[in-house]
């Protein structure tokens, strides 16, 4: 029986980037970091309803991540939720946080009231949304 969504696993290119972004910038917490088996490294870090694993595997890594198209199946974005939505996009877009979609009133209003979709540091796409 399911009991809670637990954790998605994202690659990176730059550890350090990549947490200062989801830690400093979007104030997920930092569980834990250290080195993998296999010469990589991996960090598990809080939001609150669940984890983000990210892996920055030992050698090269392709970055910027290739964008998800809508005719493939795969995961396109994954969803923070913030108190603030038009505040935290002023402080990303100060911090210099790239937005493919500035905040707008969300499409299901039922679940959602505004949202907002930005990049991390390898591309990846990440909405953020306000309740």
């Amino acid at each position: 029986m399911l009991m809670n969504f637990e954790h998605v696993g994202l690659t990176c290119s730059d550890m350090n980037k990549t947490i200062e972004f989801y830690c400093g910038l979007l104030g997920l917490k930092e569980v834990l970091r250290k080195p993998t088996h296999t010469g990589g490294e991996v960090a598990f870090l809080d939001a609150g309803g669940g984890m983000l694993e990210i892996v920055r595997p030992k050698g090269a890594v392709q970055s910027p991540a290739r964008e998800m198209p809508r005719s493939e199946a795969g995961i396109r974005h994954f969803t923070l939720t913030v108190d603030d939505l038009d505040a935290t996009y002023e402080r990303l877009v100060a911090a210099g946080v790239t937005f493919t979609e500035p905040p707008r009133d969300a499409y299901n209003p039922e679940i959602l009231k505004r949202v907002a979709f930005c990049l991390d540091p390898d591309g990846i796409s990440v909405e953020l949304t306000q309740r």
